[in-house]
């Protein structure tokens, strides 16, 4: 019976979602878990490059690595002959991970569903909603994270374009309260959840969407597990289909014999934005029409 790793920078609770469509996927291609394949799962914040090291000692076929390029690097400093499959929001070309999309290399490919280029039309969709504001939120991680930087300069940008002003928000040490704290201070009319994997944390989520509502702030998030929870709206690309995706044509491929230098990094073609209307009538908000009829799913 083939092993599956399994290497995630969150927590069980967090990776639920994605594990669910990854098991999907691999069902679909023939590979059901406890009958003809087992699945090691090793999650954490920190020490990515021990447990992607854990992985190879186990001698497991396929790695499957989410989260961000952090935990790629990690899994590729741990082995250059398993096979490594990533699931990530980031672009792997800028970030290193693969030498170009079409043709991967080496033993490392997967799926890119490119969160940070999504903030831009995130951008446009919350001013679509409120198109008086002139100062945007911008609620960002660490700055010693790897894709602080690009997520900022990309924002930086499209608030540019649109002749916005932006706040930047640094959350340190997970201390939600002390970034939100300084929002009223300067002004802040509207947020934007950065695309970081450890927001998505049930515990992280909740912290976040609580403090949107105790500003009342109209807030656009990256993944859709926030307005299924009571946010307003977010914009993304199909991260199921992704992890499904993965289970399905790459390590289901991998497994029956492919190399994962003939498999080409794959980019979303669906995405999905969903409203929350419950959520905007608490904040007074009324949706236009045009925008409500451009939404994939609208929650009452």
């Amino acid at each position: 019976m083939p092993v599956l790793g399994y290497l995630d920078i969150g927590t069980p609770s967090g990776a639920a979602y994605d594990v669910a469509a990854l098991r999907e996927g691999l069902g679909q291609a023939g590979y059901i878990e406890g009958r003809n394949l087992a699945i090691e799962f090793r999650f954490a914040h920190q020490n990515g490059r021990q447990l992607a090291t854990e992985l190879v000692r186990r001698q497991v076929a396929v790695i499957v690595v989410s989260g961000g390029p952090l935990s790629v690097r990690a899994a590729k400093a741990a082995t250059s002959t398993i096979p490594i499959v990533f699931v990530i929001g980031a672009d792997p070309v800028r970030y290193g991970l693969v030498p170009s999309l079409n043709r991967p290399s080496g033993n490392v490919t997967g799926v890119s569903f490119v969160s940070a280029e999504l903030e831009a039309k995130r951008l446009d969709l919350l001013l679509q909603l409120v198109p008086q504001v002139s100062t945007v939120a911008y609620l960002l991680g660490p700055s010693s994270s790897l894709i602080f930087a690009n997520l900022r300069n990309d924002m930086l940008a499209a608030t540019h374009a649109l002749k916005r002003q932006i706040i930047t928000i640094e959350v340190r040490g997970l201390d939600f309260e002390g970034a939100f704290a300084p929002l009223a201070q300067r002004r802040g009319e509207a947020l934007i959840v950065g695309g970081y994997r450890i927001f998505l944390e049930p515990r992280n989520r909740d912290q976040i969407l609580g403090l949107a509502s105790r500003y009342k702030i109209p807030a656009i998030y990256p993944y859709r597990q926030f307005p299924d929870n009571g946010g307003l709206m977010s914009y993304s690309a199909d991260i199921r289909g992704a992890f499904r995706r993965a289970g399905l044509h790459y390590v289901g491929q991998i497994l029956k014999g492919a190399k994962p230098s003939d498999l080409p990094v794959e980019q979303p073609i669906k995405f999905e934005f969903v409203i929350n209307l419950k959520t905007a009538r608490m904040l007074g908000l009324d949706v236009p029409p045009t925008l409500l009829a451009r939404a994939d799913e609208v929650i009452e």
